[in-house]
């Protein structure tokens, strides 16, 4: 399915920064909960990551992530996901987070 330049545009993905990964033992499937900082303009967002099969928390802290920051709130389990963490899905779920490939200010705007 197409969609235009126009709707292409709405979706509004930025970098940012995990600072905190930890666990998330009541999600339905293996996931993480995650605090991202997207800068002064934006602030810190919380999600929820299903990337258990390729990442560790401690190897998350530090690694700057593409996230859509404009869907609504999303109620998983006992957490309100913020945004959308992207990544490439593979056959078994096996996700690998999608980054920058240099580092760049928290915040920037993806497009």
């Amino acid at each position: 399915m197409e969609i235009s330049w126009k709707d292409f545009e709405k979706v509004e993905m930025r970098v940012g920064t995990i600072i905190e990964a930890k666990q998330f033992p009541e999600a339905r499937k293996p996931a993480y909960k995650l605090k991202i900082d997207f800068g002064k303009h934006i602030g810190f967002r919380k999600t929820s990551a299903q990337i258990t099969r390729n990442y560790e928390p401690q190897d998350l802290v530090g690694k700057q992530v593409i996230a859509v920051i404009n869907f609504p709130d999303k109620q998983i389990a006992n957490f309100m996901s913020e945004c959308l963490v992207l990544g490439a899905v593979g056959d078994h779920n096996d996700i690998v987070l999608i980054e920058p490939g240099l580092e760049v200010e928290n915040g920037i705007r993806i497009g």
